[in-house]
Formats: C-alpha cells, structure tokens, sequence
C-alpha cells in the first residue's frame, strides 16, 4: 500500500504518461506540451503537474534531475533516490549527457552551426522581501545545430510573398533556461509557436492553417550512462500531434524517417 498525495484535486483522470524506461534507480517518460514539470510561481493556477503525476502513475518518490520548460514536449528523467539524481546531474552538468531537440524555425538556417552566444539568468520571481532580484552576469551558452530539411511556401505571412522554414535537429552543449528558444531568436531564425522569443504572425498562421497553436521544440533524445551499471542508455520520444503533423503536411516524413540519427522519434 503505498502512501503517495493524489496530484491534484481535479474531477478528471489525467491520461496517463508514456513511460520510455524504468528500472530500480530511474524513470524517463515523454512529457507532453503544456503540461508543468513541477509547482512554479510563474504559473500559480496550475493543479496539475508532471513530477506528482507520474509519482501517482508509478507508486513512488521520485527525485527531479533537469527540467523541460512548459511549452516542451520529449524525453524527461527521473531519479528514485537523491543519489541517482545527484549522479545524473553530474553527467549533465560535465556534459557527459546528450540532450538533442527537433525544432521548426522560420527561414533557411545555416546547414550546421555552433551558437555560442553567452546569456543572462532569467529571473522568475522575486526575493523573499518582495523585491526583484538583482540581474546577473551573461553565463556561457552553447547550442550546435544541424539543418534537416527546408520548405518555402505561397504564404505571404510577413512582408514576402513566399514564407520559408527549417527542420532542424540541436544539441545543448549547456543548459540555461530558455537556451534554444533565445539562441534561435538571436541566429534570426525563431522557432514557430514561441509567444516570447518567436514571431506573432508566424504563430498565428500556423495555429490558424496547421492547427499547431503549440511550440514546435520536442526533447527527442537524451543519453547518459546508467548511474548503477554504467550502460550508455538512449531513450527517444515519439514526436506526436500537431508538430507531427506540420512535419506530414510538409511532405518531410519520408526525409526524417530515414534519417539515422533520429530513429526511435517517428
């Protein structure tokens, strides 16, 4: 019998989560969009959170290791003890671990790339007085980048005729908050369905005519070394919904479904 707190108090039943891998030390799931990993002050009405929901779902504590921003789908990991997580974020902290995202950016991004672009901490909220808290320094960011595939279409969103986008795979090498998203919008490529660092009329015109009113960022692969056994795991995440779809309409499928190095994501 276990002595787990419901995640929330809601009248519905949360469907439940794709769990990816679980053994005695971990768990990684795939976090859908919209949905917190844990209780923020940014989002204060929200009942309904990742970490308790999959605490319910398995029947025990787990320990949160990293964290994918709100708007994120893709792969997640959780510890069930403080030393499995402790041992986690080493690996990601040494970079050690691989965390690689697919996105949809407006315009032809280079083929491939390094940003290497330093940011500033985002400050969420204020101190325990009420004052906001003081900035801090820009921290060393690096994103490389890989282009998969491009589309022009007859859609005169913004001041052209023609609209073009990319399909584009890319690898965190640090981990700030909001890297990918502030590294696109700094390379003059946003990614489509950003309310903070994208474009508003490329936004609209994809929830408008592709149904994705979403981000279009899914987390779809991270490996790490097991911190028991030392076997390299790979746990990759099934993109779904309207990202997947915008990828179908675009005529891309067949293009990224051979592609090697995203197997196990379609």
């Amino acid at each position: 019998m276990n002595n787990i707190k419901s995640a929330s108090d809601a009248s519905f039943e949360q469907p439940a989560l794709n769990i990816l891998y679980e053994d005695d030390a971990l768990v990684a799931v795939c976090k859908p969009e919209g949905l917190l990993v844990h209780k923020s002050n940014i989002d204060k009405h929200e009942t309904v959170f990742l970490l308790q929901q999959l605490r319910d779902q398995i029947g025990c504590y787990i320990y949160p290791i990293h964290r994918l921003d709100k708007p994120t789908s893709g792969v997640i990991v959780f510890a069930k003890t403080p030393e499995v997580a402790a041992a986690i974020k080493l690996q990601m902290e040494s970079n050690r671990a691989t965390k690689e995202y697919l996105l949809l950016c407006r315009g032809y991004c280079p083929e491939s790339g390094r940003i290497d672009h330093p940011l500033k901490p985002i400050v969420d909220f204020k101190n325990k007085r009420g004052k906001p808290q003081a900035q801090k320094p820009a921290q060393e960011a690096v994103t490389d980048f890989e282009r998969l595939a491009t589309i022009e279409i007859s859609a005169a969103i913004d001041k052209y005729p023609t609209s073009r986008f990319s399909l584009v795979k890319a690898r965190l090498q640090t981990g700030r908050k909001h890297q990918i998203r502030r590294h696109f919008k700094h390379l003059s490529h946003p990614i489509i369905g950003c309310p903070k660092y994208g474009k508003s009329k490329y936004n609209h015109y994809f929830a408008q005519h592709f149904g994705a009113g979403r981000l279009l960022l899914h987390a779809h692969q991270l490996v790490l070394e097991h911190p028991v056994s030392g076997e390299e795991l790979v746990f990759c995440a099934n993109l779904e919904g309207a990202f997947l779809s915008v990828i179908e309409r675009f005529g891309w499928l067949d293009l990224v479904t051979a592609n090697d190095a995203l197997e196990g994501c379609f």
